[in-house]
């Protein structure tokens, strides 16, 4: 005998009252999960589905319509670059993943992507396309893909995004021979309900479903059902002797939820190899176990209708590396989006609704471009330019997101680190520019917002016409990363704790040996000499950092200000300053203002314009009732910055690090500008002695070659 009490004294023995596992049944049976399950899986007569549509007109979409508005649905935000309008679309951000498969930098070929399906939701010619994402390799073509598979999944389990299909019933068991001796038979392709409505009475019910339609797009029904329904249909309205309302008894609507896993409205298409490919693969084939089951392999009951384009019904279909696919497979690409047919095996043309969407490499596009046969395709395809990154804030963005603190734990990753890694790789992206006296770093500072002497916005829009090839060709970010966690797992850097850019651009370096990608020993080269930029650039960055952290004592730069700006008044007005230690007036000491301005390169011939704009900007904030702070001023913040280094850096005694022979008051200043280090720029106690000693390394350089 079973003991009743056996479960509760079990519960007991491990620990678990009652009111516990009523509180996890209270959890995992949340009422609003429940609701939610219901609404998903909603069921009704085929007249209800007619009464939603009646009632949302949106459910009715075809799939670009869906695809559009569910890239819009996430909202936008806008800018201006180089004074033309930039749409940011905020799906691309990944909000359905928290970010995992955000795309950074590539806001223009998105909007184009965006602008195809606008167009293509509008039925202005795009849907008869097929959409081809085209760039080097690891340029985001896949995760763009990846994007809007999840995105379209996820959009079929909101209301907004609520689409519906049915399956036929045969509750009473009389229509076995019809069904194929099941009670329930899904629709195959999960159509629409829609087009179970003959076409002479389809015009009375879309009047009826539009009238008073406030929806961005009119319902339409297109094409017939696919050839097992429409077979199942055919033989209950013979049944029924043309009744086609009756036939409507055996029709149960469902909500349809689209899913890559489970196959439903999602198909992923991957090439093999030319003798294994096979075009069932992408429209279906014959189930030779059932062809004795109903007697004949043309019958549509023996057949499934699972290839690619079938199951991405109503959905997207993703053809990876599409231009790989052997001709054959081409030709049904063509049917596909020109007439939104396929061509099941021994069955006539079948109706599909779909996005397809295909993405290739720049290699496999040349092959097409060279190609005279495949002319018909070219002429199919809408191309989307998927580049690598050009700005280094959004290259750097691509890092951070998987070398951050959160995610790296037991090493810590210094500052510009992640940067220099980044500023490399866009380096071999940029064309030479053509201007003999614009350096490529300079052109990457351009492009990344920064101002340049003589350049305006039309300088750099100029540039980046100019440049045609730029960001398909150098280093892509995935050999980036790699190289960053073969710095994190190194050895050699295992006990130090901390990664700093050297060993981050060691790896680069290494790595370029055995590249695949890099056809040449020029082009190793050339990449190596970016490399040396790269360092240049790192070693000027941190030598201003250590600089601003010596100089950050701001009641010094305060003092400092003040006693600037008593002298520039004084100087502008043409009066005289109190000295304030011997209370005689004295003559704006011109030493201390050339001092301070020569650190911003004012030239003699500018200083009494520079002096007057001070004025001036003190004079403003003062009819605003707003007090001058230096800081607001970001120039002549860097000049006192400058100048209180320059008088403070000998009492520091910062090269005398590189002798190891330290005195005790010079050690509790360097103390105080590594905690400075670590708290305002991110450093750690590791990365800040290093930086430190790396700075003091050149200082000594300089002293030396001031002694020779």
């Amino acid at each position: 005998m079973t003991d009743s009490n056996s479960s509760h004294s079990t519960s007991r023995d491990l620990g678990i009252g009652s009111s516990g596992a009523q509180d996890w049944k209270k959890i995992l049976g949340d009422h609003a999960a429940v609701e939610e399950f219901r609404s998903l899986h909603w069921e009704g007569s085929f007249f209800d589905y007619l009464e939603i549509v009646k009632q949302n007109p949106a459910v009715a979409r075809n799939a670009f319509q869906r695809m559009y508005d569910m890239i819009t649905g996430w909202g936008t935000s806008s800018y201006v670059e180089y004074k033309k309008s930039i749409v940011r679309y905020k799906f691309f951000d990944d909000p359905i993943d928290h970010g995992k498969d955000g795309v950074f930098g590539l806001d223009v070929p998105l909007m184009k992507l965006v602008h195809f399906f606008k167009s293509a939701a509008f039925g202005y010619g795009t849907e008869k396309r097929v959409l081809l994402l085209h760039g080097p390799v690891g340029s985001a073509k896949s995760t763009i893909a990846r994007l809007l598979k999840k995105g379209v999944e996820g959009y079929s389990r909101t209301d907004a995004g609520a689409m519906y299909t049915f399956r036929w019933i045969d509750a009473e068991g009389k229509f076995g021979h019809i069904l194929g001796n099941q009670k329930e038979m899904r629709s195959p392709m999960n159509e629409d309900p829609l087009k179970l409505v003959p076409a002479e009475f389809r015009s009375k019910i879309l009047d009826e479903i539009n009238r008073g339609n406030k929806s961005a797009y009119k319902v339409n029904i297109t094409g017939d059902l696919d050839p097992a329904s429409r077979f199942v249909f055919r033989e209950f309205l013979k049944h029924y002797k043309g009744d086609w309302l009756k036939v409507l008894n055996h029709v149960r609507v469902e909500r349809m939820l689209l899913s890559e896993k489970d196959r439903i409205g999602i198909g992923t298409f991957q090439p093999k190899d030319e003798k294994n490919q096979d075009s069932t693969e992408l429209t279906g084939d014959i189930n030779y176990r059932k062809i004795a089951e109903y007697g004949s392999d043309s019958d549509p009951r023996a057949f499934n209708f699972d290839g690619e384009f079938n199951v991405a019904n109503r959905g997207i279909v993703e053809f990876i590396e599409v231009l790989k696919l052997d001709v054959a497979f081409l030709y049904d690409l063509l049917g596909a989006s020109q007439e939104h047919k396929i061509k099941p095996k021994k069955f006539p043309q079948t109706d599909i609704d779909e996005v397809i969407l295909g993405h290739t490499n720049e290699p496999e596009f040349k092959k097409l471009q060279n190609n005279e046969f495949m002319e018909a395709l070219r002429d199919r395809t809408v191309k989307i330019d998927i580049p690598y990154i050009t700005k280094l804030k959004e290259e750097t963005k691509i890092y951070q997101k998987d070398f951050n603190s959160q995610k790296i734990k037991g090493k810590h990753i210094a500052p510009h680190t992640v940067e220099v890694a980044a500023m490399w790789a866009i380096l071999t992206r940029l064309e030479q520019p053509k201007k003999a006296n614009l350096s490529l770093l300079q052109k990457l500072k351009l492009y990344d917002g920064k101002s340049l002497s003589g350049y305006t916005e039309d300088n750099v829009k100029e540039l980046r016409k100019e440049a045609v090839r730029e960001g398909l060709e150098g280093i892509s970010p995935r050999y980036v990363q790699d190289k960053i966690s073969n710095a994190l797992v190194n050895d050699k850097n295992g006990e130090i704790g901390c990664v700093n850019p050297f060993m981050v651009m060691n790896e680069l370096d290494g790595g370029l040996k055995n590249h695949a990608l890099i056809g040449s020993d020029d082009k190793r080269k050339e990449y190596r000499e970016m490399l040396a930029v790269v360092k240049q650039e790192y070693e000027d960055i941190v030598k201003n950092e250590v600089q601003r952290a010596i100089s950050a004592d701001e009641d010094a730069i305060t003092k400092l200000c003040a006693n600037y700006i008593d002298n520039v008044k004084a100087y502008t007005q043409r009066e005289k300053v109190k000295n304030k230690y011997t209370g005689m007036d004295e003559e704006p000491d011109e030493r201390l203002m050339r001092s301070i301005e020569e650190k911003i390169e004012i030239a003699e011939s500018r200083k009494d314009d520079f002096r007057r704009e001070v004025m001036n900007y003190i004079g403003a904030l003062a009819i605003e009732g707003r007090m001058f702070d230096y800081k607001t001023n970001e120039r002549l913040h860097k000049a006192l910055e400058l100048k209180l280094f320059e008088d403070q850096k000998d009492t520091i005694k910062l090269t005398s690090l590189v002798s190891n022979v330290v005195d005790r008051s010079t050690q509790e200043k360097i103390d105080v500008v590594k905690t400075r280090l670590i708290k305002n720029y991110g450093y750690c106690e590791i990365c800040s002695t290093d930086v430190l000693n790396f700075v003091a390394s050149i200082f000594a350089r300089g002293d030396v070659k001031k002694r020779q």
